[in-house]
């Protein structure tokens, strides 16, 4: 039987978006929804968000990543993505905390949209107001 590679799981959260991350060691390939970073998120901004965490621990080159995420749009998806891979980078080493920790990468970023109220267009628009 071949010896399976250790794999350390994280799950990350933004506005609607779910990611769960996969860790394991390797060259560094990331691929999310089984397509590779550059073709699943195509604006630059949401590929550096997306992998910072990788980054600033500059273990960028020793891990692949199998990302699954689903929900939101492509902004919440990222910010889930790097979520998921904060908390996966955890398992790999305890040590790394307080890096994440400072660059805020392990808060769940609480932001939701506001629901629709009865009486109004919208969360906090009013309708119109006619005096007479």
């Amino acid at each position: 039987m071949a010896t399976q590679t250790q794999e350390f799981l994280g799950t990350g959260r933004r506005k609607t978006s779910v990611a769960r991350v996969r860790l394991a060691a390797g060259s560094g390939k990331v691929t999310i929804n089984g397509r590779p970073l550059e073709n699943y998120f195509t604006v630059e901004t949401q590929r550096e968000t997306a992998i910072s965490p990788l980054n600033l621990t500059q273990l960028l080159t020793k891990y692949d990543a199998r990302i699954n995420v689903d929900g939101g749009g492509m902004s919440g998806q990222a910010g889930a993505v790097r979520h998921g891979l904060s908390r996966a980078l955890l398992e790999v080493d305890a040590n790394l905390r307080p890096v994440l920790k400072a660059e805020g990468y392990l808060t769940r970023d609480s932001r939701m949209k506001e629901r629709k109220k009865y009486g109004q267009p919208g969360a906090r628009k009013r309708f119109q107001f006619s005096k007479r």
